[in-house]
């Protein structure tokens, strides 16, 4: 069911629409090296064929987790003594390491090859970057479930699908496949055919939505290493923003996926300190608490514990005084500030002699608690915590850049 014209691909309309960067190379017949980075199922394959066959190049496919260096030098040779164009597409392109992505940098710069690279990875983290800027950088987004939808619809009706079966879908399983897909058009096309078949099986000429159910199991979950920083990214924030239901949602998002609980309870043991502070001191108890739950209870009760935390989190008054302050002084501390002498060492003997611990007064033993004693060096201002302990107000930074 792979397109086989730009009419028949959907979605990616960002890339595709009128006037937009990939339609503007398709109706040039022009192919710079691209990298095509996107979940899985949305296209990238497809895509790279279907420039190759506009442009009216020869394209050879490489895997990057079966092919190596070898493989990529031999296609590269080949190119140099031929007169036409060669594209060379490597799929899971970040899945070969950095010296191997190395060997493909003089082919592209002297245009001996056309690369498209695939990856479903951050290429700011998994390609080197001399490649990574030779090339063209393009974003695939998940399907649309309405997108899954029409190729669900195409694929019972076109000859190249289940045509020829005479196998019709009801409508709720049709939406269910495109929802449960998670924007993966690989995945639902298989759970289409897996469920077809058990309808074949059965002697049943429908698909309904519990055989949908059956065949997929559940909605997929999309969680590559990119992800992973954008979910613990929004799970974060919605703890600052005091939205429990959006920080249980991105918990239950991290749990469903596999997150390691341990890095998930360090985040909100940072977060207790950076965001609550003062304004609630219980917070960096219970957070350790919930850290301490994952290590002598573990997965899956612990997710419970877990999940009381999120959202005893999540109420609590906010403060940013900790990270504020503790930003303020380290400006300060920079500098070569000497330690005050009558705040020096003096337990050794000869200490007082060169005026170390000379004029300290131990506040125990003060009937004032040695007010007014100085402890900041001289010409250190100081003034980064307020006097009074903080009740919970949202303490701003400054300015938006500092903020940021």
């Amino acid at each position: 069911m792979r397109p086989r014209s730009f009419e028949e691909f959907v979605g990616q309309q960002h890339l595709l629409g009128p006037g937009k960067p990939l339609s503007t190379l398709a109706e040039a017949g022009t192919l710079p090296s691209i990298v095509l980075w996107g979940p899985a199922g949305t296209g990238k394959t497809t895509l790279a064929h279907l420039l190759a066959k506009q442009a009216g190049v020869e394209m050879v496919q490489l895997s990057a987790v079966s092919s190596g260096v070898a493989d990529a030098r031999k296609v590269i040779e080949k190119a140099r003594g031929s007169m036409l164009t060669t594209v060379l597409f490597v799929d899971e392109v970040h899945r070969w390491s950095k010296s191997q992505q190395d060997v493909l940098l003089p082919a592209v710069e002297e245009g001996t090859v056309t690369l498209i690279g695939a990856t479903t990875e951050n290429p700011f983290f998994s390609l080197v970057s001399p490649l990574l800027s030779r090339c063209l950088l393009l974003r695939l987004e998940p399907l649309e479930p309405k997108d899954i939808r029409g190729l669900l619809e195409r694929a019972l009706t076109d000859e190249r699908g289940l045509y020829a079966t005479g196998i019709e879908a009801d409508d709720d399983a049709l939406d269910f496949l495109a929802d449960a897909a998670g924007g993966d058009a690989r995945l639902a096309l298989s759970g289409l055919e897996a469920a077809a078949l058990t309808a074949e099986a059965r002697s049943e000429d429908r698909v309904t939505r519990a055989l949908v159910e059956e065949a997929v199991q559940r909605k997929a979950i999309v969680y590559d290493e990119d992800a992973h920083y954008d979910v613990v990214s929004a799970f974060i924030k919605s703890m600052r923003g005091s939205d429990p239901d959006a920080a249980l949602f991105w918990l239950a998002r991290m749990l469903e996926a596999g997150e390691d609980p341990r890095f998930i309870s360090r985040r909100m043991v940072i977060l207790a300190s950076e965001d609550i502070g003062p304004a609630d001191p219980r917070a960096l108890l219970m957070a350790t608490a919930a850290a301490h739950a994952v290590e002598y209870v573990g997965l899956p009760e612990a997710q419970l514990n877990l999940a009381q935390v999120v959202v005893y989190l999540a109420r609590a008054p906010k403060s940013n005084e900790v990270i504020r302050s503790l930003g303020a002084a380290r400006e300060e501390a920079s500098g070569n500030h000497p330690v005050p002498t009558h705040l020096r060492d003096a337990h050794y003997k000869g200490a007082r002699k060169i005026g170390h611990g000379v004029g300290y007064v131990y506040p125990h033993a003060d009937p004032g608690g040695a007010e007014g004693q100085r402890y900041l060096p001289d010409g250190v201002k100081g003034g980064y915590v307020d006097p009074e302990p903080d009740s919970g107000r949202v303490n701003r930074f400054p300015d938006e850049e500092e903020r940021a």
